[in-house]
C-alpha cells in the first residue's frame, strides 16, 4: 500500500500534536527476527537510516480556514460534540463551514476499503443530510448537520477500532505535470494502480476544469458492479458537496473517490474476467451503436412496460441489448428511465432490505451523474450500466410475493385521519397500497407527502441510509413522467419512518443543545 494511504497499527506510538493518533513505523525492527542470508537480494540499495524508516506518516492538510473547525471534529469526544459544536454555530460558525470541515474530515479519517459502504457512510451521507436541510424550515436545517457529525463520530471509532487509517499528504515527487495528468490518470485507473492514480487526481484536481474531471470520474463510477452501487454514489454525493462545500476543497475529495473507484476482490481486474466488471466492458462497445440523435426519442409508455417485464427475467446482456433497441427505434432515454425507477420501486416492494434500498439509491447517483456529464459517450454508458446494475440486484434479492409496480392497487383508508404513515408501522404493504390511495386523489398530496417523509427523517431517522433513501426516493420522483411518478413514491414509503417509530434521542440533544440563551 502506498504511503499515501497508510494504515496505521494500533499498538504503535503516536504523536499527540497530529489530530488523530499517527503511529511510527516499526516494521524494521522485525529484521532482528531473521538472519541475513536470505536478505542479500537488498544489497546495493540505498541505505535507509532509523530516524527516516521511522518518520510518522503525515496527514493531508486541509484548507486553512477550515482546517481547526475539522480537528475540532475529529478530537471531540462524541458524548460532548454536538453541545460543543453549538457553541461554535452560536460564536459565528456558518453552515457552509461546518459542512466542509465534516467532509474533509470524513474523508481525512475514514477509509473507503475494503467496500466503499459500512463505515464509510459518514461520507456517503453527507449531501444527504444537506438536501434533506435545504426542505426544511430555516429553525430546523441544523438538525441535520449536526445528526452528520453525531454519525461520523461513531464511524471514526469505528474505522479505530479497524486500524486507524487516516489519508496522507501527497507524494508531490511523482505528481505528473499538468499536460500529462488525464493520461496519467487514464493509464492508473485502467490498470488499478492506487498509487499512482492518487498523484494522477493530485494533477487532476491542480490542473484540469471541473466538468473534465467529472466526466473522466463518471467513467469510472459505473464501470463495475462491487460495492452494491456504492461507487457511483461517492462520486455523484461527493460532487454534490463540493458545489455545497466550494471548488477549492476538492483535492482530499477527489483523492479519497479515486481511491474508492479502486476497491475490487481478489486480483487485479484488469487481468481477470470478473462478473462484476463484465458489463462494463460489454457496454463500453454498445455505446457505439446507439444512433446520434437518442437523447430526442419519444416518450413511449408501452416501451416502458416492455423494458420492465425485460428486467424482470433478463440477463445484463439481454436488458442492455433491449435499450439499445429501443433508443435505436426512437424511443427516447425518458421512457428507459420511466422503467429504471419503476424497476427500483418493485424491488422495494418485492424484496423490502439493504439491497433492494441500494437500487434505488444507485440509480439516483447514476442518474445524476447522467444529467451533468459533457462527453455523449458516458452518458450512453451510464443510462446502459443503470439497466445492467438492476438486473445484478434483482439476483441478489429478489420475491414473487408482490406483484409488478404497474398493478399496484390503491386502496383508501377507511380511517381518512390515519396517514399511510401510521399504517406503515404495521402493515407495510397495506401502507403502500394507501400512499398510492392517497396520492391519486388529489394532486396536493404529492408535496404534503414528500412534506411529511421529510419531517419524520428528521425527528426518527438512526442511520445513514435513512437520510440516503429519503433524499434520493424523494428527489426522483420528480424525474418520472406522471404516470410513474405516484407509484415510485408509494413503492418508497416501504422505506421511509413510520409515524409510530421513536424519536431519535440526538434529535432532542440537538434541539436542546440549539435553543437561545
Amino acid at each position: 500500500m502506498p504511503e499515501s494511504w497508510h494504515q496505521t497499527k494500533p499498538d504503535m506510538l503516536h504523536d499527540s500534536s497530529l489530530p488523530r493518533r499517527q503511529f511510527l513505523n516499526a516494521g524494521l525492527a522485525a529484521g532482528a527476527l531473521f538472519g541475513t542470508a536470505d536478505l542479500k537480494w537488498m544489497l546495493g540499495l540505498p541505505e535507509v537510516s532509523a530516524a527516516e524508516a521511522q518518520k510518522p506518516v503525515q496527514p493531508v492538510l486541509l484548507q486553512p480556514d477550515i482546517e481547526p473547525l475539522a480537528r475540532f471534529l475529529e478530537t471531540t469526544p462524541r458524548e460532548r460534540l454536538i453541545e460543543e459544536m453549538a457553541e461554535k454555530i452560536r460564536g459565528g460558525v456558518t453552515y457552509q463551514q461546518a459542512f466542509a470541515a465534516l467532509l474533509s474530515a470524513g474523508v481525512r479519517n475514514v477509509q473507503p476499503r475494503p467496500e466503499v459502504g459500512f463505515k464509510f457512510h459518514a461520507v456517503l451521507v453527507t449531501h444527504s443530510t444537506h438536501l434533506a436541510s435545504l426542505s426544511a424550515a430555516a429553525q430546523e436545517r441544523w438538525i441535520p448537520l449536526l445528526w452528520a457529525m453525531d454519525y461520523f463520530k461513531r464511524s471514526q471509532a469505528r474505522d479505530v477500532a479497524e486500524g486507524d487509517w487516516t489519508m496522507a499528504e501527497v507524494d508531490e515527487a511523482g505528481v505528473p505535470d499538468a499536460p500529462r495528468a488525464v493520461e496519467a490518470f487514464r493509464e492508473a485507473m485502467e490498470t488499478w494502480d492506487v498509487e499512482k492514480t492518487d498523484v494522477a487526481v493530485a494533477s487532476l484536481s491542480r490542473n484540469v476544469g471541473a466538468g473534465r474531471i467529472l466526466d473522466l470520474f463518471a467513467h469510472y463510477a459505473c464501470r463495475d458492479y462491487r460495492s452494491i452501487g456504492h461507487k457511483a454514489i461517492f462520486a455523484s454525493n461527493g460532487w454534490r458537496a463540493l458545489g455545497v462545500t466550494g471548488w477549492r476543497h476538492r483535492e482530499p475529495i477527489l483523492r479519497s473517490l479515486g481511491y474508492a473507484l479502486l476497491a475490487h476482490e481478489g486480483g487485479n481486474p484488469s487481468q481477470r474476467d470478473s462478473d462484476r466488471d463484465r458489463p462494463g466492458r460489454e457496454n463500453l462497445e454498445r455505446v457505439g451503436r446507439v444512433r446520434n440523435d437518442w437523447m430526442a426519442g419519444r416518450t413511449d409508455n408501452g416501451a416502458t412496460l416492455t423494458l420492465l417485464q425485460t428486467l424482470r427475467e433478463a440477463n445484463h446482456t439481454t436488458a442492455c441489448e433491449a435499450v439499445v433497441d429501443m433508443l435505436n427505434r426512437g424511443v427516447g432515454p425518458q421512457s428507459v428511465w420511466d422503467a429504471i425507477y419503476g424497476f427500483a420501486g418493485e424491488l422495494l416492494l418485492r424484496a423490502p432490505g439493504i439491497v433492494s434500498l441500494h437500487a434505488l439509491t444507485s440509480s439516483n447517483a447514476l442518474h445524476y451523474l447522467y444529467t451533468q456529464v459533457g462527453s455523449d459517450a458516458t452518458r450512453r454508458r451510464l443510462l446502459l450500466q443503470n439497466v445492467a446494475f438492476l438486473t445484478m440486484f434483482r439476483q441478489k434479492q429478489y420475491s414473487t410475493d408482490a406483484g409488478a409496480i404497474e398493478n399496484l392497487e390503491p386502496t383508501l383508508n377507511a380511517n381518512h385521519a390515519q396517514s399511510p404513515f401510521q399504517t406503515l408501522g404495521s402493515d407495510r404493504a397495506l401502507a403502500c397500497r394507501e400512499a398510492l390511495g392517497w396520492l391519486s386523489s388529489s394532486p396536493e398530496n404529492g408535496t404534503a407527502f414528500v412534506q411529511r417523509a421529510r419531517q419524520l427523517i428528521f425527528l426518527k431517522a438512526r442511520d445513514s441510509h435513512d437520510y440516503k433513501f429519503s433524499s434520493a426516493a424523494l428527489e426522483d420522483c420528480h424525474h418520472l413522467s406522471p404516470e410513474w411518478k405516484n407509484r415510485f413514491l408509494a413503492a418508497s414509503l416501504s422505506h421511509l419512518k413510520p409515524e409510530t417509530d421513536d424519536d431519535n434521542p440526538v434529535v432532542e440533544r440537538i434541539k436542546t443543545a440549539l435553543k437561545p440563551r
